[in-house]
């Protein structure tokens, strides 16, 4: 099969949904990948991965520019003649099912979470779901990665029960991502995600100041990209104000080694307002650290309170520092017992094998179709 997969970043494409690329390719499929070009292009054509540019800009709402996206993707489509569309990411799986819609082109469409748009209701909000709506009667199915998100769009009849699941996420490769944190003595705290208000970025900032004045020896290191196209990108003139408060806070930018960073922490912080299915939870859980989160969707689908990390409310700074004073209160041996749980929940239901073998299934079953 000639399979496409369409998402709003290549960096997307290749830290998200390699190992479902590599599966493909060793069951014979040719893998095309669509996407705005970046710097991870040369790494997906090393793999045999065609890549093709497309013009996406995801803070755009200007209707003119996403008529021509729908127009882009019918000639990248004509080009690739693709046998299914895997899509990711809201313009992909709007403009992409437009495009595929019109040339009859099947697509198995992932909602990997509602973000910024969903979580400050605007009229732009209610554009979105029509649009969703419109677009998502050309999907073969839609996987969401978790039951909140689909229960949302079924109850706004934007999607139906019958052609909709839940999925786990994208998966963590197990072998690469080992067990590796057999000791924790609650130093270090690390945030991973986009630095963007929506991640709970100033909450871990005002959280990590509070309790350097009763713990100064602790640590709090952020690790992300920024100036995102995000409403609430946080600029680096803010970032740097926190920053300057104190030396044990500090901005370590972009990685492409996020394992040798979560190696030498010992707890996880995402204060994330809502996610699909948070990739950095379930990666730091297999490497063995303990997490705190928030008690929203997408971060409570990874994390149970006081059995493999800890639950805050979103956007408070209080809740926050009571949970990270907790975390430091915690024996060590509490600590490890939460990260052997954390490793026990990645193996039993987020490993990329067990979200592969869905995707292959469902792959094979559109096709037949």
């Amino acid at each position: 099969m000639r399979i496409a997969i369409t998402v709003n970043t290549i960096w997307n494409i290749y830290n998200f949904r390699l190992d479902l690329i590599l599966h493909l390719q060793a069951n014979g499929h040719k893998v095309f990948a669509i996407a705005p070009f970046d710097n991870y292009v040369t790494k997906l054509e090393s793999i045999g991965v065609t890549c093709y540019n497309i013009k996406l800009n995801s803070k755009s709402t200007n209707p003119i520019s996403d008529i021509f996206l729908i127009r882009n993707y019918i000639n990248i489509f004509k080009k690739i003649k693709p046998d299914i569309i895997l899509s990711y990411t809201i313009k992909p799986n709007i403009y992409g099912n437009f495009a595929a819609g019109i040339l009859r082109i099947p697509t198995l469409n992932n909602i990997s979470g509602l973000g910024t748009l969903f979580i400050k209701k605007t009229v732009l909000t209610s554009f979105a779901k029509l649009l969703y709506k419109f677009s998502l009667k050309f999907s073969n199915h839609i996987f969401f990665q978790n039951s909140f998100d689909r229960s949302y769009f079924i109850d706004c009849g934007i999607v139906s029960n019958e052609i909709s699941s839940v999925i786990n996420g994208s998966g963590v490769n197990l072998n690469k991502f080992k067990f590796i944190k057999k000791s924790n003595n609650c130093d270090v705290f690390l945030f991973v995600g986009r630095i963007i208000k929506d991640k709970g970025v100033i909450e871990f900032l005002e959280s990590a100041i509070k309790i350097l004045k009763i713990y100064p020896k602790k640590k709090f290191l952020l690790v992300g990209e920024i100036g995102v196209q995000n409403r609430t990108s946080i600029s680096k003139g803010v970032l740097d104000l926190y920053l300057s408060k104190s030396s044990q806070i500090r901005y370590l930018g972009m990685t492409d080694n996020i394992i040798e960073i979560m190696k030498n922490a010992d707890v996880l912080v995402l204060p994330s307002y809502r996610e699909g299915l948070s990739k950095t939870l379930i990666e730091s859980s297999a490497i063995g650290l303990p997490i705190i989160t928030t008690n929203v969707p997408g971060c409570k689908d990874v994390v149970k309170h006081l059995y493999n990390g800890l639950l805050c409310s979103p956007k408070s700074v209080t809740s926050l520092f009571v949970e990270i004073k907790r975390m430091i209160q915690f024996s060590e041996s509490e600590r490890i017992q939460l990260a052997i749980n954390a490793r026990n929940v990645v193996e039993n239901k987020f490993s990329s094998e067990k979200i592969v073998k869905q995707y292959l299934e469902k792959i094979n079953e559109i096709v037949k179709q």
